[in-house]
C-alpha cells in the first residue's frame, strides 16, 4: 500500500504538478487563436476539395474519374506527418533551388495546406458515400423534368447528400482538431509546442498534460454532438423504411419534392 502511494505522490509531481498547471494554463490558452485559425482554413478547404474530388470521381469523364481516385488513394495512405515535412521543407528546397521563392510557404500556411490536402482526401470519400446513398430515382426525376446533370446535382441530390454526411463530417473534425498538433513539427506555435517548450524550460510533463486535457475540453462535447447527429439520423432512416421511404415514392411526389428544391426564380419551367 505504502509502495502504491509513493507510486502516486511520484506521479503527480511528474504529472499533475500543480505550481505547474498554473504556469502553463495561460500560455496554452493563448495559442488557441493560432489552432482556431488552423482548424477553421483547413475545414473549409479540405471540405471543399472533398467535395469537388467525390463530384470528380462520380463523372462521366475518365480522366476525371482516374485523377479524383489518385488523389485519395495517394493522400489517404501518405502519414499526415510526412505530409507536414514535404510541405513545409520539401516545397521550400525546391523554392530555393529554382528560384520560385512562392514555394518557400510560412509556417502556418504549409500547415493549413498540409491539413487541407490530406483531409480533402477523407472528406471526398464521406461525400462520395453520400451522395451514392440518395436514391437513383431523385437524379432520373431531375433529368426527367428537363434539368441538366449539373442542376440535378446541386438543386437536388446535394441538399439531401448534405444532411446525410454532417455525422461523418463532424468526426472528421473532431480527428481534425488533434491533428493540428501535429503542425508543432514544423515550428507552428500551437498548442502542442507551446506545451513541450514549457516542459523543456521546467524538466516536467506536466505540460503535456495541461495540453491533453484542453484537447479533450474540445472534442468531447463535439463526440457527443457527433453521436446524436448519428443517432437522429439513424432514427430517421428507420421512419422512412417504416413508411416506404424515398424508394417507395410515386414517380409524381419524387417530381413534387424536386419542384420544391428549385431555387427560386430558376430558369427550369416545369
Amino acid at each position: 500500500m505504502e509502495s502504491l502511494l509513493n507510486g502516486f505522490e511520484a506521479f503527480q509531481r511528474y504529472y499533475l504538478n500543480w505550481q505547474i498547471i498554473q504556469e502553463t494554463l495561460p500560455l496554452l490558452l493563448r495559442t488557441l487563436p493560432i489552432v482556431g485559425e488552423l482548424l477553421i482554413l483547413s475545414m473549409f478547404f479540405s471540405f471543399f476539395m472533398g467535395l469537388v474530388l467525390s463530384l470528380m470521381r462520380l463523372s462521366h469523364f475518365r480522366v476525371f474519374r482516374w485523377f479524383a481516385g489518385a488523389y485519395v488513394d495517394f493522400f489517404r495512405g501518405l502519414p499526415l506527418l510526412l505530409n507536414f515535412v514535404f510541405v513545409y521543407s520539401g516545397l521550400a528546397i525546391v523554392g530555393a533551388a529554382s528560384g520560385l521563392r512562392f514555394l518557400i510557404l510560412p509556417s502556418v500556411v504549409a500547415a493549413v495546406l498540409s491539413l487541407s490536402t490530406t483531409y480533402a482526401a477523407y472528406s471526398a470519400e464521406v461525400f462520395r458515400a453520400g451522395i451514392e446513398s440518395i436514391h437513383r430515382g431523385q437524379m432520373e426525376a431531375a433529368r426527367s423534368l428537363g434539368m441538366t446533370y449539373g442542376q440535378s446535382m446541386r438543386y437536388v441530390v446535394l441538399p439531401q447528400a448534405i444532411k446525410v454526411v454532417i455525422p461523418p463530417l463532424t468526426n472528421e473534425f473532431i480527428a481534425l482538431i488533434k491533428d493540428t498538433s501535429l503542425a508543432s513539427v514544423i515550428s507552428v506555435q500551437e498548442l502542442l509546442f507551446t506545451a513541450k517548450e514549457k516542459m523543456g524550460v521546467v524538466a516536467n510533463p506536466t505540460p503535456l498534460m495541461v495540453a491533453a486535457f484542453v484537447y479533450v475540453l474540445f472534442t468531447i462535447p463535439l463526440i457527443r454532438l457527433a453521436a446524436r447527429l448519428e443517432k437522429k439520423r439513424e432514427g430517421g432512416s428507420k421512419g422512412d423504411k417504416t413508411t416506404g421511404g424515398s424508394t417507395g415514392k410515386t414517380s409524381a411526389l419524387i417530381s413534387a419534392d424536386i419542384a420544391a428544391q428549385l431555387p427560386k426564380g430558376g430558369g427550369i419551367q416545369l
